[in-house]
């Protein structure tokens, strides 16, 4: 995916989304589960729909309900399970109390979801080496699995999952590290408050590789877990980091709410006029700064469109043996600057972006 598409109105991305869902209830082909490999070849998974519209009991495995990401993740679950409700079907949302022990506390929402008589499961995987055993015994014992948010197409396939849903994160830092190279930056520093997930070391190295190839420079700053949403540790420790090396000219912070930390920390520092910010995700905050020219810019990987999307396709799945020939299907990256930032902001107010 090139910097060029990232760069669309994201309304564009959020309509095709829209519109492959839509489908599914319209139409379906003799092989409604097909895909197509890498080599453009076909391959057909048998759907079979449950025995009727009350066993369809979809758990969903996400983050924090405070996380401001994850209630825009949630809205979309829940209006989606507005559908599966109507039929007497349930959605269940299992999220963590804090990300302190992430892979592990997944894991164990992953199991519980087995317990509780799933009969579909969709899951970040966030800590493949910690998650993925509890996804091999979802798919063992026969119920159908969607990686979501975190993982890519790769850990869905390696998993025996039917399909993922979300943003390439490679592919968004790799944008995010080319747009800051085509604006000037030589030296950013990519702060990842959640070290070791599998995402956001993805999206920090989809920025090194990025703004190498415009003649730039990207090294990690990896801070404690435990300080992720933690504002004034955040804060001060992007503080320390641009006091102790001047050169740095860029920091990109891979949630919404680590950036009002890192402009914070910019602040703090001095060296407002000189480093440039971007981050993964949005709020009304970076919006807001981007509109007044103190923000560079924000990757927006559209999580409502996660969660609605994901479940709308387990239902689907469930309940008619339909699915989509689009495999991954991609919720971003929409890079969101002064040229786009009005409609983004419309979104924003609605609550869904």
């Amino acid at each position: 995916m090139s910097v060029s598409f990232t760069r669309r109105s994201s309304r564009a991305v959020l309509g095709a989304a829209a519109a492959l869902v839509l489908a599914t209830s319209a139409c379906s082909s003799g092989s409604p589960d097909s895909k197509t490999d890498e080599s453009g070849a076909s391959a057909t998974k048998s759907a079979q729909a449950v025995s009727s519209s009350s066993d369809v009991s979809i758990f969903v495995v996400g983050g924090k309900s405070d996380d401001p990401f994850w209630s825009r993740v949630k809205r979309g679950v829940d209006d989606a399970a507005k559908v599966v409700k109507s039929d007497g079907g349930k959605v269940v949302f299992l999220g963590p109390q804090n990300y302190d022990n992430l892979g592990p506390d997944a894991a164990k929402l992953i199991d519980n979801a087995v317990t509780q008589g799933a009969t579909a499961v969709i899951g970040p995987d966030w800590v493949p080496e910690a998650e993925d055993a509890a996804f091999q015994r979802v798919v063992d014992k026969g119920i159908p699995l969607w990686i979501y948010n975190a993982g890519g197409i790769d850990a869905a396939d390696k998993l025996g999952a039917i399909n993922y849903i979300g943003s390439d994160e490679y592919v968004a830092g790799k944008a995010g590290g080319e747009y800051f190279g085509e604006h000037g930056s030589k030296n950013v520093i990519c702060v990842n408050t959640l070290p070791g997930a599998a995402n956001t070391e993805a999206r920090c190295k989809g920025v090194a590789d990025g703004i190498q190839g415009k003649g730039g420079k990207s090294t990690q700053l990896a801070l404690p877990s435990s300080q992720f949403g933690n504002p004034t540790a955040v804060a001060q420790g992007i503080k320390a980091a641009l006091l102790k090396n001047k050169s740095v000219d860029g920091v990109i912070t891979i949630s919404a709410g680590d950036a009002n930390a890192a402009a914070s920390g910019i602040q703090q520092g001095g060296v407002t006029d000189s480093v440039a910010l971007g981050t993964f995700d949005l709020d009304e905050t970076q919006l807001d700064r981007i509109k007044k020219g103190t923000q560079l810019f924000c990757i927006d990987q559209q999580p409502y469109m996660q969660g609605y999307l994901a479940v709308s396709m387990a239902n689907s799945y469930l309940r008619y043996g339909l699915n989509l020939p689009q495999r991954p299907l991609l919720t971003g990256p929409a890079i969101i600057d002064a040229a786009n930032v009005d409609s983004a902001i419309t979104g924003a107010e609605a609550g869904v972006r």
